[in-house]
């Protein structure tokens, strides 16, 4: 769970949240808990109205939400979306306080990371890179992994608000891009290990195998995997409603591919796991939970798995 620290011990001013999906509105929850003033906003209608009935402030915009805040968190998809946050029409960016802090939590690649930062650090203000690892439930709990990285400076504005909304928080370096590069490293551990799981599955449905029993079996062996035993659920229960959708690992593993083919890097397997969340997309299934990979291959070889269609 995330330290009960006060918004007045070291951290004048409001929090803001802006993107309140599942991982945001839980991040808010946890400031709200610890004692913050927290402002949200999120385009969805409704959705900061909900966090003002749990004690919060719904915002306009980015830049009502940032209005004299002290520490900003841009829970969003990319960097594209993060830019827009902080520069694009009703932007945060000069909203902020002087010597606010930003803090990032979008997966991009590190060369972007760093062109944000500069870019608003330019205007005396604090950028941190922290992509964060840890789903919703632990996002409510304010129990996150944070991987950041930022001057001393951004870490010291950040750090209340960052003990309330995680469980553990690594200090990568002092610059932007160092926390999005070890991001990428673990999304290209958790793409390959989901469509590791899926293929698993869609084999032993082939071999007339009992899933039930196969997840019993693995879980207890040594070819477990976190996401194997979070994802493969999913498809026992034939729920495919989005916990982390098909899309993300369509944009996350093209980072990884970019990322290696600039430095000349092969990442042949990581490569082979971007096709496949790719097919399940162009399949119709890109919105849909990630697992949905089990249920390409079960369209390829005609296997009944639960929830096939």
């Amino acid at each position: 769970m995330g330290s009960t620290i006060m918004a007045g011990d070291g951290m004048a001013g409001t929090t803001a949240v802006i993107g309140l999906g599942s991982m945001g509105h839980g991040m808010a929850q946890s400031l709200l808990r610890a004692g913050f003033a927290v402002a949200g906003y999120d385009p969805a209608p409704g959705v900061a109205e909900s966090l003002a009935a749990e004690g919060g402030r719904a915002a306009a915009s980015p830049a009502d939400a940032a209005r004299d805040a002290a520490v900003v968190v841009a829970v969003v998809v990319n960097a594209d979306q993060t830019e827009a946050v902080l520069f694009g029409p009703d932007g945060c960016a000069d909203a902020m306080a002087p010597d606010a802090v930003f803090v990032s939590c979008a997966t991009m690649a590190p060369d972007r990371a760093r062109s944000l930062a500069a870019r608003l650090e330019a205007s005396g203000r604090h950028y941190l890179d922290a992509p964060m690892s840890g789903g919703a439930a632990r996002a409510a709990e304010g129990s996150l992994t944070m991987l950041a990285s930022g001057s001393a400076a951004a870490f010291a504005r950040a750090e209340p608000a960052l003990a309330a909304m995680t469980g553990t928080l690594y200090r990568l370096g002092d610059t932007a891009g160092q926390g999005a590069a070890f991001k990428m490293v673990n999304q290209l551990l958790a793409g390959v290990h989901i469509a590791a799981a899926c293929e698993a599955m869609a084999f032993a449905k082939r071999e007339g195998l009992d899933l039930g029993r196969v997840f019993d079996v693995i879980t207890r062996s040594a070819g477990n995997s976190w996401m194997f035993e979070n994802r493969v659920p999913h498809i026992l229960e034939g729920d495919y409603a989005p916990k982390s959708a098909v899309e993300i690992f369509v944009k996350d593993l093209g980072i990884v591919v970019d990322m290696a083919r600039a430095s000349r890097f092969p990442v042949p397997v990581a490569g082979a796991a971007l096709q496949m969340f790719l097919m399940t997309a162009a399949a119709g299934m890109g919105r849909d939970d990630d697992a949905s990979v089990a249920r390409l291959y079960g369209r390829i070889a005609g296997l009944d798995l639960p929830g096939q269609d």
